[in-house]
């Protein structure tokens, strides 16, 4: 299968889902299955970061075709925040910081650096 869409824009989608996997398999257990024994909140999680590896994988191994890996951590990196936050305020309930600013800030520092000409 091809697709029409660049190497940088399929990695970038591909890692956001993972992410989002990603995400639900380290956090998630902390809002449903507090009260449960930790074997089974490590056994969801596994099987939630099964389906985050079905993708993941592939997405490092495009993007590995046309970033170096400082720009693959980098990308996935400001990916894990832009999921990370919204998860954080709509599905946990935590309260917006402004501290999750000054963090985006620092990445797009870091954005700026690695991803230089």
């Amino acid at each position: 299968m091809t697709s029409n869409l660049s190497p940088y824009l399929l990695t970038a989608l591909m890692l956001t889902v993972s992410n989002l996997f990603m995400t639900f398999a380290w956090y998630g257990h902390l809002k449903h299955l507090g009260a449960q024994p930790l074997l089974i909140a490590v056994l969801v999680s596994w099987g939630i970061a099964f389906f985050e590896y079905l993708v993941q994988v592939p997405a490092n191994r495009l993007g590995f075709t046309v970033m170096s890996l400082a720009q693959l951590k980098i990308l996935q990196e400001v990916i894990t925040l832009s999921v990370f936050v919204p998860f954080a305020v709509l599905y946990m309930g935590e309260q917006v910081k402004l501290d999750y600013l000054w963090a985006g800030l620092c990445l797009m520092g870091a954005v700026y650096f690695i991803f230089r000409a």
